[in-house]
């Protein structure tokens, strides 16, 4: 048995990967920003797959302090993760009244800072992974716009907010041997809510994202400190900066002042 943390898992991929590893006998972890949902999909993933061994985390990503609260409530909770699955994302939203686009606040700080909240916890399991859930959509980050002093249009933050995740993947692979962590684009406009919600439409099912996940997080598919490519169903490069080691070090410089603060 496993112990999963799966962010961003009351709809969509998340849910749905939720759900097949509950009925393998895992122990998983689902997190949401709803306390009605997260109850709902507890219960409704508990129900289906008869495994107890489901519990829930409330935090809503675009606030980096929920975030942090979030990390200590699963360390306490989960002394060792096996695997963690930051799926969490948003592109369309009526929520962005903070200085920094939110974007880049759920897409990449969030996962940033609930990761190195839980590096000791997921170095405890004996084969570490963790999938962090980048797009075909990458585009070089402006620093100003990281840093909230200037405004993007939603595609082309979220393609750089997906950039960052990449980037800080590799960095993240090399300073942690001992823990796998791979990028992936489970797929381009999968039949999930967000599609939906920003383009009316989808090319692929939620099951072809659900499979690549699910292989990424249990099978020897995995590598560490590349990127999968589910459009083309293998491993490639990222945008060129993912490759680029000097606008990592500006990536994780410039991080590290802002969540720190």
């Amino acid at each position: 048995m496993k112990h999963i943390l799966i962010t961003g898992s009351t709809d969509g991929i998340g849910k749905l990967l939720a759900l097949r590893l509950a009925k393998e006998g895992h122990f998983i972890a689902i997190h949401g920003r709803s306390d009605v949902k997260l109850a709902a999909t507890i219960k409704e993933i508990k129900e289906q797959s008869n495994n107890e061994n489901v519990i829930g985390f409330l935090a809503d990503f675009s606030d980096l302090n929920a975030v942090k609260k979030m990390a200590k409530e699963v360390a306490g909770k989960m002394p060792i993760i096996d695997v963690l699955v930051n799926n969490a994302g948003v592109l369309i939203t009526n929520n962005n009244s903070g200085t920094t686009d939110i974007r880049f606040t759920v897409n990449y700080f969030a996962p940033y800072v609930l990761t190195n909240g839980l590096l000791s916890n997921i170095k405890a399991s004996e084969i570490a992974r963790i999938v962090n859930l980048s797009s075909a959509a990458q585009s070089t980050i402006n620093i100003q716009a990281l840093e909230g002093k200037t405004a993007l249009g939603a595609n082309e933050a979220y393609a750089q907010s997906k950039l960052a995740l990449t980037m800080w993947s590799f960095y993240l692979a090399e300073q942690e041997p001992s823990i796998i962590v791979v990028a992936v684009n489970p797929g381009s406009l999968l039949n999930t809510k967000m599609a939906k919600e920003a383009y009316g439409q989808h090319w692929s099912p939620a099951e072809k994202g659900i499979d690549i996940l699910y292989n990424l997080s249990m099978t020897d598919l995995v590598k560490t400190g590349q990127y999968f490519d589910n459009d083309k169903g293998f491993y490639s490069d990222a945008h060129p900066d993912a490759h680029n080691k000097e606008e990592i070090k500006k990536l994780i410089d410039t991080t590290e002042t802002i969540v720190v603060h």
